[in-house]
């Protein structure tokens, strides 16, 4: 009989990408929790797509309520795409007040390159060596996960990730440093400069140790030389960081474009690219761009469904207390590997070293993640040598759940094996 796993590859093709050794099989999900084909309850520690919890009935209503009146494009005139633009900008500042809505994150970072260029008319671009901002040619130019065929392109400068673990650099003049330098050598190649595109918390990078103001510096350098600030918030945004909606908040940087998908309506395809009204004027004028599906009234509809749950249900409160209450109890964590506990809102990333050298223990992490699955808890890993256990639940994460979450990795560690 043939496995579901060479089913997909034969209808799919090879190498297609899975979670786990043994991926698993999800049925059905409600809240945090998922089920396998099997009846085995998953608690959902890593998905940030769910964002208000799984199959929320508000979002399904809303979905199917309006699919029953109507679904087109932008444009005809509807107004719901409106409705929800004014609502999601109503929480932004810095004069960022008007959206272009898509389907995908890795859609809405590429207009955002465009935009930069369209606002300097320079092509040099600049993101971290360990990140990643989508799947289009240009956006994957910046993710650092499979150099491009034939190398990245002569435009695009990657600058060393911030590592709190290895390099210390708490004001971030390091990581200013190598802004500056990646800009004086696209302005000498020719390229120019457009911009900088970055995530808030670095979740890619494996969730560094950095601080409110950390960007200044970096900041400066870009502003002096004319540079756009791209920011990121495809996964800090919508109340994760607790404290703060939006990770650039948190991080107290002053973004041009600010880019949203995958949580914004709690797994329906959509994704939006949010800047000033000037940038969006010289973006519409450089490039003619329209988007079939972004903008339409079930997704429009899906979007707002979230947002009022977020707050009705008082999630960006819960995110502050329950990511306050797991980071305590994982920094009370204890094993010979572990080097580091670290988070920022609801994130959060456990480091495995395997000497005083910071080698990364990468096996051991893998071998944790397949332990805490076999348990029922979905997790997994990241940062440069995938040697950071990363955790990012959905918004209505309990205390109870971390409790849960905490006491499984400690029973797990202390029976995975220790590389020797």
């Amino acid at each position: 009989m043939e496995s579901l796993t060479d089913r997909r590859t034969r209808l799919m093709g090879p190498n297609i990408p899975t979670f786990y050794r043994t991926p698993v099989h999800i049925v059905r999900a409600q809240g945090v929790w998922l089920w396998d084909a099997a009846g085995n309850r998953y608690l959902d520690c890593y998905n940030n797509v769910p964002h208000v919890g799984h199959c929320h009935p508000k979002v399904i209503e809303a979905i199917t309520r309006q699919s029953a009146i109507l679904n087109t494009h932008t444009r005809y005139h509807h107004d719901l795409v409106l409705d929800y633009i004014e609502a999601l900008t109503s929480r932004l500042g810095h004069g960022v007040s008007q959206a272009i809505m898509v389907c995908t994150g890795s859609e809405a970072n590429d207009i955002a390159l465009r935009m930069a260029q369209a606002m300097t008319g320079q092509t040099g671009i600049i993101a971290t060596d360990n990140t990643y901002h989508g799947n289009t040619t240009a956006t994957s130019a910046l993710s650092s996960r499979r150099p491009p065929i034939g190398g990245y392109p002569p435009h695009v400068r990657l600058v060393p990730a911030p590592d709190s673990l290895r390099n210390s650099d708490p004001d971030g003049q390091i990581f200013a440093g190598h802004i500056a330098a990646a800009i004086a050598d696209l302005q000498t190649k020719g390229f120019g400069f457009s911009g900088m595109m970055l995530c808030p918390v670095f979740a890619n990078e494996g969730i560094p140790k950095v601080s409110p103001g950390f960007f200044a510096a970096a900041e400066a350098v870009i502003r002096k030389a004319g540079g756009l600030v791209l920011c990121d918030e495809v996964q800090p945004g919508f109340g994760r960081m607790g404290s703060h909606f939006w990770g650039h908040e948190w991080l107290g940087l002053r973004p041009d474009v600010v880019t949203v998908g995958k949580p914004m309506a709690n797994g329906h395809p959509v994704a939006a690219v949010i800047a000033r009204p000037d940038i969006m004027d010289g973006f519409r004028n450089a490039f003619g761009y329209f988007n079939t599906f972004g903008g339409n009234p079930v997704s429009a509809a899906a979007c707002l469904a979230t947002l009022q749950v977020i707050d009705e249900e008082g999630l960006q409160q819960n995110a502050a207390e329950v990511s306050a209450y797991l980071m305590a109890r994982l920094a009370d964590l204890r094993h010979p590997l572990l080097a580091a506990a670290r988070g920022a809102g609801m994130f959060f990333g456990l480091e495995f070293v395997l000497d005083e050298n910071q080698s990364p223990a990468t096996a051991f992490v893998e071998d944790l993640v397949e332990a805490m699955v076999a348990r029922g808890f979905l997790l997994n890993r990241i940062g440069r040598a995938g040697n950071t256990l990363k955790m990012r639940p959905p918004l209505p994460f309990s205390r109870e759940n971390a409790d849960l979450l905490c006491d499984a990795l400690a029973e797990t560690l202390a029976v995975t094996p220790v590389p020797q």
